[in-house]
């Protein structure tokens, strides 16, 4: 599945920026949710106040994000992919490759165009 994975892992509640970038990567959920695409915010936070657990659903729940969100307290995921800014998107093809990484706000069209042509290629 094309993933663009708000993986905020670099994502987390209290970040500005992150919080700029939801609106966009909500619309791409709505927008591309029947075609295949799966959206995954892995939340992983910036202070000691973000990782409450309650906290996050309760952010997830007001903010109305209908993608799931993974909690990433202990950075396994945020380590994995060799991450160190807030906000990140992790685009990854049906094939399981990272085909693009957007760190930041911004360059959404771009994006964009990479998640439909991602959608666009065949199965394995």
């Amino acid at each position: 599945m094309a993933t663009p994975h708000p993986r905020r892992s670099t994502r987390t509640f209290g970040c500005y920026n992150c919080r700029n970038v939801e609106p966009q990567v909500k619309a791409w959920h709505e927008r591309f949710a029947a075609k295949g695409l799966a959206v995954i915010s892995v939340h992983s936070p910036e202070f000691t106040y973000e990782k409450n657990v309650e906290a996050v659903q309760r952010y997830v729940r007001e903010h109305r994000i209908t993608y799931p969100v993974a909690l990433d307290n202990d950075f396994a995921n945020w380590n994995r992919f060799g991450n160190h800014y807030w906000p990140a998107m992790y685009l990854i093809n049906k094939k399981g490759i990272i085909r693009y990484v957007r760190v930041g706000e911004g360059g959404y069209a771009q994006t964009e165009g990479i998640i439909q042509q991602l959608l666009d290629e065949p199965a394995r």
